[in-house]
């Protein structure tokens, strides 16, 4: 029997090559469109390429495998498409799939555009330099001839001023590459950050799903309910459990509260409506 929950973490992927996260800025003319997705390629022990793709795109949430370049395993706003309904978003996963290849581009050429920037910054120091010593000649010139050491000092003035404003921004450039750097730096250890979180989440999803399961063993065979199949709700906080919206002894709570601890202090749900429920939910298993 396949058992789903209702997860509250962060997703995980585990064991993956490569992973390429994209923020692509709303446009002006169209606030809906956005990027926040990830692009995860690796090959399995076939060999098959698997690309796996998550994306918020036009007010809708896609997640989707590429096979060798076929769609695999589409879900969207967390709906499983059939297969034989994937032609229907063909033009929206190529557009996705566009999006990530263009912003790929555009990473790399900043990258190449910032060593350019900084390449020009040291050729802006050294003209700046230049022009200062020939500021300098252009001075000792004019102790020798007094007409011309005025037009050779206005001229040297002249020049001083350039070459200030190139030191300056030589300065400037230096410590935009520096600042860019250093967030480089926070973003990759944010992105570790995240990776453990997801790894963590996945754990305790999996541990939570465990309990469920045992919990509902618990109920049949205490004989709250005769089956599973006949269990649509559970809910148990510090104060009281219910099961089928009917509350239960408090000889029963008591024996639940103390196994289920961990639930009990977070308020917790189990069922299809968990709307006006505040705590930790879990949607009812498929049957």
């Amino acid at each position: 029997m396949k058992t789903k929950f209702l997860k509250y973490g962060v997703l995980s992927i585990a064991a993956m090559l490569s992973v390429i996260t994209v923020k692509a800025q709303q446009t002006a003319d169209n606030q809906s469109e956005r990027y926040n997705n990830y692009d995860i390629t690796k090959r399995d022990a076939s060999g098959k390429l698997r690309e796996i793709v998550h994306t918020y795109y036009k007010d809708h949430e896609y997640k989707f495998e590429l096979v060798n370049g076929k769609v695999a395993n589409l879900y969207v706003d967390e709906e499983k498409i059939p297969a034989d309904k994937y032609g229907q978003y063909d033009a929206v996963i190529n557009q996705i799939k566009e999006q990530i290849r263009i912003d790929k581009i555009q990473a790399k050429k900043d990258q190449e555009q910032a060593l350019k920037d900084e390449a020009q910054a040291k050729l802006d120091q050294q003209q700046a330099m230049k022009d200062q010593a020939q500021a300098k000649i252009e001075q000792a010139d004019a102790l020798k001839d007094q007409a011309q050491a005025k037009l050779d000092q206005e001229q040297a003035e002249r020049d001083q001023i350039q070459a200030k404003k190139d030191q300056e921004e030589a300065v400037r450039d230096r410590a935009q590459a520096k600042l860019d750097q250093e967030q480089a730096v926070k973003d990759q250890e944010q992105a570790l950050k995240d990776q453990e979180q997801a790894k963590l989440d996945q754990k305790q999803a999996e541990e939570d799903q465990r309990l469920m399961e045992e919990m509902i063993s618990d109920l049949i065979k205490d004989g709250i309910v005769p089956d599973e199949k006949s269990l649509y709700a559970v809910t148990l906080s510090l104060t009281e459990m219910t099961v089928n919206d009917k509350k239960q002894p408090d000889e029963v709570f008591a024996r639940y509260k103390e196994k289920y601890k961990r639930w009990a202090d977070y308020n917790f749900s189990y069922g299809d409506d968990h709307q006006s429920f505040r705590g930790v939910h879990m949607s009812k298993r498929e049957q």
